[in-house]
């Protein structure tokens, strides 16, 4: 490690921020859902929904006012309007699912009842799949616990990577779903709104555009072992290596060799960094700084600093040298900050942005199996994608 600037490179940014795909439909936001969520996957869908459904039928439990003898098979515009229905949920909140087909005066959604019995819609959400019904056990090591949404995962990625090509800048951040019930791979997070779940890992724009995710299965899973973090960070990165990108992280990810790994690919790291993380120049971890002052060591392209504002920072770049800049705060106020953190701060929000969004008309139900509650929260994810797509097609 040395003080000088040594071996800091310069990466250009090869690709085209740009959608990949002609304009579809009359460009509104439902027609970027609908390539999102598109025939062939809600067919799929319709499918394993409908063979559930038919096994049912077998279950020695079932009795002649059971309302599964109502079932007919499902279709995709009858699965559309289901999902229609299920959104607009998100929009007006009851305690009851029963109370939106409730003619009552204080409730009385006629646009719900007109669209679909309260029967109907109960029975698909229970007979709900996105994968054969194989006994998978979510609570056993060796299964492979996302299987029975696999189906949801791979075709959001697939078709965000098909549609459309990020800008330079990205980052990377966990979210959770809220999930309380036995499930071997829940998480608890104490900083998050919801501190129980399951954990979302997300590739995110700025803006919120969620570009790939995964879900964090435990122990056993793909990513899990040890190099848990950097496997997380490859894994969101896939397709997007060697052509410059900036990803910015925080310091549950950050580490001085996934800075090397990510600069071998031509990609900048830039992101706040846990003190006892292996490598660090000793003169940086031991500084004792005043207020605004800063210290950084360099080493083949990678840069180490500290630096004290309220409380001390520590932080690591493979982009920005460890000089000032000056920055405003909501006041209007001049503060001088390290560029690397400025940067930082303006682009590393885009995972949190898509949760707020996704928070404002919350479609998830207590009640959902955890399968079914990930569907709901992959088609909210879908559903601000689309209005995201929309608006980068409509600048003005």
């Amino acid at each position: 490690w040395s003080p000088n600037t040594i071996g800091m490179r310069n990466i250009p940014f090869t690709k085209e921020n740009k959608i990949l795909i002609p304009t579809p439909g009359n460009n509104e936001p439902i027609d970027w859902f609908s390539v999102l969520f598109d025939d062939v996957l809600l067919e799929k869908i319709c499918s394993y929904t409908n063979a559930y459904a038919w096994t049912v039928f077998e279950l020695p439990t079932l009795t002649p006012q059971s309302r599964i003898n109502k079932w007919v098979d499902l279709t995709v515009p009858e699965l559309k309007t289901f999902i229609g229905v299920l959104l607009h949920m998100g929009t007006v909140r009851t305690n009851r699912l029963s109370d939106y087909w409730n003619k009552h005066r204080f409730f009385n959604f006629e646009a719900i009842r007109e669209q679909m019995s309260r029967d109907r819609w109960l029975l698909i959400m229970r007979c709900l799949h996105f994968s054969k019904n194989a006994q998978v056990n979510v609570n056993e090591q060796n299964d492979n616990r996302l299987e029975k949404v696999d189906l949801l995962i791979s075709t959001f990625n697939s078709v965000m990577s098909t549609v459309y090509y990020p800008g330079k800048e990205l980052s990377i951040d966990e979210s959770m779903m809220l999930w309380r019930g036995r499930l071997l791979f829940r998480q608890y997070i104490k900083n998050k709104k919801h501190k129980y779940g399951i954990k979302f890992y997300s590739l995110c724009e700025p803006d919120g555009l969620c570009i790939r995710f995964t879900i964090y299965s435990g122990k056993g899973g793909e990513l899990s072992g040890v190099g848990h973090t950097n496997k997380v960070v490859m894994h969101l990165m896939r397709h997007r290596l060697g052509v410059g990108h900036s990803l910015y992280m925080d310091n549950y990810y950050n580490s001085v060799p996934l800075a090397a790994t990510l600069l071998r690919e031509s990609t900048y790291c830039t992101g706040t960094l846990r003190a006892d993380r292996k490598y660090l120049p000793e003169e940086v971890k031991t500084a004792v700084l005043k207020k605004g002052e800063t210290v950084a060591r360099y080493a083949q392209g990678i840069a180490v600093a500290k630096w004290k504002d309220k409380r001390t920072v520590l932080y690591i770049s493979t982009e920005f040298e460890n000089e000032m800049a000056v920055s405003h705060n909501r006041y209007g106020q001049p503060r001088q900050k390290p560029l690397a953190i400025i940067h930082y701060n303006a682009e590393m929000s885009g995972v949190d942005r898509h949760d707020q969004l996704m928070a404002y008309y919350p479609a998830e139900h207590k009640s959902l199996r955890w399968y079914k509650k990930v569907f709901v929260h992959i088609l909210q994810m879908g559903f601000i994608n689309a209005f995201r797509l929309y608006k980068k097609s409509n600048p003005a």
